[in-house]
């Protein structure tokens, strides 16, 4: 008989969205993973900072449990969008080890508190700034996972390369021959659609 554990289960679908995200890093340049390739600007390195500053705050601070990290581009007055790129003196490392330390930090809350321990969401409106530790770390998966595939489109459009984790492309099999015939019958269906309606 299986035993349930609903933080293990939690917990393993954070922490693949979160490998998934910094994967997506692997084999680029620091130019590639900056770059702005949408036009808000979405960026690799940009989607992993953020990502830090979430569980930070949501998995930390709203449960009293500050992480004593200085996140400059979130204080009161920062530029908008700040946590949404990394300046030039903010390296890939610097960023990765930060966000490896907001899951060590978001993991032991997750450990110490009760599913249903309620915390507070300052940056929610008053009188529905409460939320349970199980719907945060819901809403954490959510996000992650979210920017996850925003990387996975992004890598594609720099390089090529596709894949959910390392070792599971999750996409059909096909050489660039197949690819390019499958998106051409694509593009086939929509302009076809496009005229028909």
């Amino acid at each position: 008989m299986i035993t349930p554990d609903p933080k293990a289960d939690l917990h393993r679908y954070l922490q693949s969205a979160r490998d998934a995200l910094l994967w997506k890093l692997e084999g680029l340049s620091e130019y590639d993973i900056r770059r702005p390739l949408t036009p808000t600007g979405t960026n690799l390195l940009g989607l992993v900072k953020h990502a830090a500053g979430v569980e930070l705050g949501y998995l930390g601070d709203i449960f009293g449990r500050p992480s004593g990290e200085p996140l400059p581009w979130l204080d009161e007055g920062a530029e908008s969008n700040a946590d949404m790129w990394a300046t030039a003196d903010e390296s890939r490392e610097f960023i990765v080890e930060l966000y490896r330390r907001a899951w060590r930090h978001a993991d032991a809350t997750v450990e110490a508190l009760a599913l249903d321990t309620v915390g507070r969401v300052p940056w929610w409106p008053d009188g529905k700034d409460e939320v349970t530790l199980h719907h945060a770390v819901v809403r954490v998966i959510a996000d992650t996972h979210r920017h996850a595939g925003h990387a996975d489109i992004v890598r594609e459009l720099l390089d090529g390369a596709v894949g959910m984790n390392k070792g599971n492309d999750a996409v059909a099999p096909g050489d660039p021959a197949w690819w390019e015939t499958y998106r051409s019958r694509l593009e086939h269906a929509a302009r076809e659609a496009d005229r028909g309606a």
